[in-house]
């Protein structure tokens, strides 16, 4: 044993879990708000997997990837929230050893899978507004079933060589309560780099070029408009639907980032600043990122009609009749 292992390991032999030191009514309500979270989360994001897989007018290629985010965010809600938010109302991790290492396999899995989706949006939408023919011929769906299969599965095979082969969860010595798990500098390196530099740096490059043509099609309906008001109705429809699905999917990532960015950055921190409270910030700022997965079905239920339109079936549970898979969904009257 080495002397970081011996000096662990005595930590461990002074480690307890703190007492609740909240008073009860604080202690209630923070339980109240994780799970309305929670519920939200997952209720949210169920309704947005049924409506794209029940309804065929929304089989689209850019719902399928809408389809592959609001999985992993209903994954999130369900698998993530219940314990990370049990761990820090109970300031102690009340699951072991070895449920932690899955805890944050899949945490990390389900993280993974949210930032290649959301640039796989990012991405979808440049090249339907830039390439309207290319992208009308040739994204087909079973190429974009395949992008997400590969996604999924290369960000289980990133995080798996991550954590078991580079030796991180075999190595790592916990105390019993504690499940606080960080990674070598050089694999926080790679990281950083694949899961957050390079998808986000290509929303930001994607969407302002994504905003520019937007700008330009809108002058050219205006022109139209002028010069050929009843023959450029139907394209000029057509072109405002790709603009608002470029505005809205453009602060699906804002938001995103919001929620990514400031998780990163304090994850940096603990690389300097080493200590029990620097962990205690991390686990908290992730909350914000967990939350991003409640935000994803409020900003699908201010913006889209379908999904508003969808709901409203599913509730009233007109989604069990005969041949309702095959409705309009976006022209249902209020």
């Amino acid at each position: 044993m080495n002397a970081t292992e011996l000096n662990q390991t005595e930590r461990c032999l002074q480690f307890s879990c703190p007492e609740r030191s909240v008073p009860t009514a604080v202690y209630v309500l923070l339980c109240v708000c994780a799970s309305a979270v929670i519920l939200l989360t997952v209720c949210g994001n169920l309704l947005v997997i049924i409506s794209v897989c029940h309804f065929k007018q929304l089989h689209t290629p850019t719902n399928m990837l809408i389809l592959s985010l609001a999985v992993s965010d209903f994954l999130v809600g369900l698998f993530v929230m219940p314990f990370h938010f049990i761990w820090l109302i109970e300031s102690c991790w009340l699951f072991g050893h070895i449920f932690c290492v899955l805890f944050n396999l899949v945490s990390f899995q389900l993280t993974s899978i949210s930032v290649g989706s959301v640039a796989l949006i990012a991405l979808d939408r440049y090249v339907a507004l830039s390439h309207p023919f290319l992208y009308s011929q040739d994204i087909t769906s079973t190429v974009i079933h395949t992008v997400i299969l590969l996604a999924w599965f290369f960000a289980l095979l990133y995080n798996f060589a991550m954590f078991y082969v580079s030796g991180n969860f075999t190595d790592l010595v916990m105390c019993p309560g504690e499940c606080l798990y960080s990674l070598g500098e050089t694999d926080s390196i790679i990281d950083l780099f694949f899961v957050v530099i390079v998808p986000c740096t290509l929303m930001v490059v994607l969407y302002v070029q994504v905003f520019v043509i937007a700008r330009r099609h809108a002058n050219a309906i205006r022109e139209l408009n002028h010069t050929m008001k009843d023959m450029s109705k139907v394209h000029s429809e057509s072109m405002r639907a790709e603009r608002k699905a470029a505005k809205v999917l453009g602060i699906l990532v804002i938001v995103f980032l919001i929620c990514l960015v400031p998780y990163y950055a304090c994850s940096l921190m603990t690389y300097t600043i080493t200590t029990d409270s620097s962990h205690l910030l991390v686990n908290n700022v992730l909350i914000l990122f967990y939350l991003n997965s409640s935000i994803n079905p409020v900003i699908y239920a201010l913006f889209y009609s379908w999904f508003q339109n969808c709901t409203k079936m599913i509730l009233s549970c007109k989604v069990l009749h005969t041949d309702c898979s095959f409705v309009n969904v976006l022209r249902i009257n209020s």
